[in-house]
């Protein structure tokens, strides 16, 4: 494979943008080498600018649940652009997608439309503490909600990546508030509540943590968060921004059987255009402005372009079997997976929560930040690249979730595990 025009768009955009791309973990510093310039998508491919084709396990971060350029979502958006593509007003759409939202998670009775990830995140700490009229919040450590400020403390994704867990330019008040605790250790999280509970409003958390690659809640653990804050009038927030129709129809509180106090949702609800919501039930979400004093607002929320995209998605994936089809495709990958590295004779760890997963180049269970970090990134890194000269596209970190989509045939699957089977037997 040749990538001369990506390697040329890349020191161009090097001399115009930070690092030469708009999101960290694009630059593949953890991986070595330079970023491909994509020039389209269909379906489980995508096609570089120097024809390379590749089967996607990235879909954009995760949101293309439905495989890239789907039929019916590319043509609900090409009639609903004709009429404009922002109003700054209301109109019928955002309805529409609150209410296919609010069916399939029934924790939440009313929904604020963002526009993406961190928005959501951002304003339902707001909203929690608006409502209890505390300061202090818990998030777990590898856990990334977001860039805002207060959130960049021992996160995981692209700050995991680069080794910058705090960020300069988050003043100290801010990270003061945020206590950080390990991932699936209730004994933790039961001292600092006990001693300290009159000054938090919330705990959030991935229910499974999907920015240190695919970490699921130790039996029990999720359960024992909720007793925990609902017993000191703590609210609980789950963020769902990446477990969101992803481990379920109903993300992960379904799947676990959850009832969190607030939910943040983004990805697969836009469809593959920014997007991101809050909710919560009618009492929280009373304090938002211009119902309640707690402001957030957003020119370009509940846009109708998003939300065109949003609510095919999500009417597909209502519709019968589809997540059986999903599940099926998921249970050959992973057992290919596994089989692979066992028969190439590297040790690896294999997680997954619904269509998200991780493969970690470790013996070591990983259960949370400390043991993600056992992986051996190097080994990733040449994983990485044999995979990508067989035309297989994965996350260019280790502490990324992979994900599969409806477009994914029986024949990509097949062609996938071959791939990681020589790409680990190399190493």
């Amino acid at each position: 494979m040749e990538f001369k025009k990506s390697y040329k768009l890349f020191k161009k955009a090097y001399e115009l943008i930070p690092g030469g791309v708009n999101s960290p973990v694009r630059a593949f510093r953890a991986v070595g080498g330079n970023p491909l310039f994509i020039e389209r998508a269909k379906g489980s491919k995508i096609y570089d600018v120097d024809g390379n084709s590749y089967i996607d396990y990235v879909l954009s971060w995760g949101p293309l649940i439905l495989g890239h350029a789907h039929p019916k979502v590319v043509n609900a958006l090409k009639k609903v652009i004709e009429k404009g593509t922002s109003y700054g007003a209301p109109t019928s759409l955002e309805i529409e997608l609150a209410e296919l939202v609010l069916k399939a998670y029934p924790s939440m009775k009313k929904v604020r439309m963002v526009n993406s990830g961190t928005e959501a995140t951002m304003s339902a700490i707001r909203v929690a503490r608006g409502f209890t009229g505390r300061d202090k919040i818990i998030k777990f450590e590898g856990s990334y909600h977001g860039h805002a400020d207060g959130l960049l403390v021992k996160t995981g994704s692209g700050a995991t990546t680069f080794g910058v867990p705090d960020s300069p330019g988050v003043p100290n008040s801010y990270a003061k508030n945020t206590i950080t605790l390990p991932f699936n250790n209730i004994t933790a999280l039961k001292d600092v509540v006990v001693n300290e509970w009159r000054s938090i409003a919330c705990v959030i958390v991935e229910p499974v943590v999907g920015n240190i690659g695919c970490v699921l809640p130790k039996l029990g653990f999720l359960e024992s968060v909720r007793k925990l804050t609902r017993e000191y009038g703590i609210v609980l927030i789950f963020d769902e921004v990446m477990t969101g129709f992803r481990v379920s129809f109903g993300g992960a509180q379904a799947y676990y059987g959850i009832k969190p106090d607030m939910t943040c949702l983004g990805k697969v609800i836009g469809g593959g255009l920014p997007v991101g919501a809050y909710g919560s039930r009618k009492e929280i979400m009373s304090m938002v402005a211009p119902e309640g004093p707690v402001y957030q607002a957003g020119t370009l929320s509940g846009n109708p372009l998003a939300m065109t995209a949003g609510i095919e998605t999500l009417k597909i994936l209502s519709g019968k079997g589809i997540y059986e089809k999903l599940e099926r495709r998921m249970q050959q990958l992973e057992e290919g997976l596994k089989d692979a590295s066992k028969m190439a004779g590297v040790k690896t760890r294999f997680y997954r929560a619904g269509t998200m997963f991780c493969t970690y180049f470790t013996d070591t269970d990983v259960i949370d930040y400390k043991t993600a970090k056992t992986s051996d990134t190097s080994k990733f890194s040449r994983f990485f690249s044999n995979m990508l000269r067989r035309g297989i596209y994965i996350a260019p970190s280790q502490f990324e979730a992979g994900f599969i989509s409806l477009a994914h045939t029986e024949k990509d699957i097949e062609k996938t595990i071959k791939a990681v089977y020589e790409s680990i037997k190399e190493l």
